[in-house]
């Protein structure tokens, strides 16, 4: 009764990709448009090394926490947009939120994060350890909100079972979104060629992280 309450009071959810930084969120994103799902995205990030197939980003996103004029939002009810887990709690209440929040080894996102700075000449502010304990910190708190908040549903969505089977992962999404979502398009654009940086092997080349 409560989820119908919202729906009639706030219209259709956004859809909202989530997840740590380097995560996979970008490959989420754009297995979504592929599926036909319109995307809020201003391309002011462009496609670059570190992410081939592109960012999928908004910069307002990054301005939820420090501003008080979140009214925007309302027009990407029935789209997706991307916003990184320790954000979804500046998401406003008077909306609906389908959320696919998606998982990734740390010790993989450390390694894609460690290459990404390399490229760029940067070096990491903090030790890998205290870094891990900081990312499953952000999860772990991400993750009590989305069960305890009556705005958001969500699904979680692993990395490597998206590379092993992207169809079946495909389908699992649509299902839970209730969209008409082109499951074969969004399978096509899974790019296993990208999965560089493996837990095993914290080495690796470029890959779709973000």
């Amino acid at each position: 009764m409560k989820s119908l309450f919202r729906k009639l009071r706030y219209g259709a959810p956004i859809v909202v990709v989530s997840g740590l930084p380097r995560s996979g969120t970008s490959m989420a994103m754009k297995m979504l448009e592929a599926g036909g799902l319109e995307m809020v995205q201003d391309g002011v990030r462009s496609a670059d090394e570190d992410n081939p197939k592109g960012y999928y980003e908004d910069e307002r996103v990054m301005a939820l926490h420090e501003t008080e004029d979140r009214s925007w939002l309302e027009g990407a009810r029935g789209k997706g947009i991307k916003i990184i887990s320790n954000l979804l709690r500046s998401l406003p209440s008077d909306n609906n939120y389908r959320v696919v929040f998606v998982r990734r080894d740390i010790r993989e996102i450390l390694a894609s994060q460690a290459k990404m700075l390399e490229r760029r000449g940067e070096d990491s502010a903090s030790e890998d350890e205290r870094m891990a304990e900081l990312f499953e910190s952000d999860v772990w708190r991400a993750q009590y909100l989305l069960k305890r908040q009556t705005q958001f549903e969500w699904m979680e969505l692993n990395y490597r079972e998206v590379l092993a089977d992207p169809e079946g992962q495909a389908r699992r999404v649509k299902r839970f979104l209730g969209l008409d979502l082109a499951v074969d398009k969004m399978a096509e654009v899974v790019d296993p060629n990208l999965y560089r940086n493996r837990a095993a092997a914290l080495g690796g080349e470029t890959d779709e992280g973000n």
